[in-house]
């Protein structure tokens, strides 16, 4: 609990730390000029089972849809996984600032609730002066379900879970992007074999081979180790499709929490055995 509590903290003063750090301006001929912001990496808040270093515009509303698909199996009669099982989360965000994005989300395995924050720390100029962009995400999610569907003995907070993870990216060239990220997810309940925080990172990348159609690969890694049923690596592979307002991404992937802490601490699904699934994302953005 003292690690968390460490982490947390560290998370919590970091987009503090970095928007003091910034520095927007230099100077040529003795004239201050402004710093121009390299433009984003990424077209999506998503890339596939991670979120970007995407914050919105400020007054900026964008509706959300991630959809996952049952796992395939071909032994049996279910349509490449679409007669399946499936999971899906509707969400919402708003830029409330220029570096602030706030969002809710419902997602439909667990009917988890989450209420999520992106601020950008520090971002990428044109110049090189400041070479990435560095952003934090997190999430509250509370589990909704009834009494007799969940475990929660003890009090309402035993439903919540918390994730928290910063984002480094950087648009190397315009067609191609890639970010890391180290995130800590916590859950209040766990069971006994489960530890209730998980330390892990992730790699993504995009590479646009037209202007308006870019490929996709992100790997999710958990370290922390359970006393057993440690959780699988994140896979995935897909294709995105985005104008100025949305984008569009269709994948395979072996994660299907879609909730990052669900997928990082409870993923049972091996890619490399054959339990990968069909899914897809959908964004788009409204300008006020």
């Amino acid at each position: 609990m003292k690690n968390y509590l460490i982490l947390l903290f560290v998370f919590l003063m970091l987009p503090l730390i970095g928007i003091a750090q910034e520095d927007d301006v230099k100077k040529e001929n003795d004239t201050i000029v402004k710093e121009k912001l390299e433009r984003a990496a990424f077209e999506s808040s998503f890339i596939i089972d991670n979120p970007t270093n995407v914050v919105l515009s400020k007054n900026a509303f964008e509706a959300q849809m991630n959809h996952r698909f049952g796992t395939i199996n071909f032994d049996e009669n279910n349509m490449a996984g679409i007669w399946g099982s499936a999971n899906i989360r509707l969400g919402v965000a708003y830029g409330v600032h220029e570096r602030v994005t706030l969002g809710f989300g419902t997602t439909k395995f667990d009917r988890l609730l989450d209420f999520n924050a992106k601020v950008a720390i520090l971002r990428q100029t044109r110049s090189g002066k400041m070479p990435v962009s560095l952003t934090y995400f997190g999430n509250w999610t509370v589990d909704a379900r009834s009494k007799n569907q969940g475990y929660f003995p003890y009090s309402v907070a035993d439903r919540w879970s918390f994730f928290n993870q910063l984002i480094v990216a950087r648009r190397f060239s315009p067609e191609f992007s890639a970010q890391a990220t180290i995130s800590l997810s916590h859950y209040n309940v766990v069971d006994p074999y489960v530890r209730n925080d998980m330390v892990a990172f992730s790699l993504g990348a995009r590479y646009k081979i037209t202007p308006n159609t870019a490929l996709l690969v992100d790997y999710s890694q958990p370290l922390t180790a359970f006393t057993k049923y440690n959780p699988h690596p994140g896979l995935s592979f897909g294709v995105e499709f985005g104008t100025s307002a949305h984008a569009f991404q269709l994948f395979i992937a072996n994660y299907n929490g879609i909730i990052p802490q669900k997928n990082y601490m409870y993923n049972t699904n091996d890619f490399f055995d054959g339990d990968i699934l069909l899914g897809f994302t959908i964004t788009r953005i409204y300008n006020f």
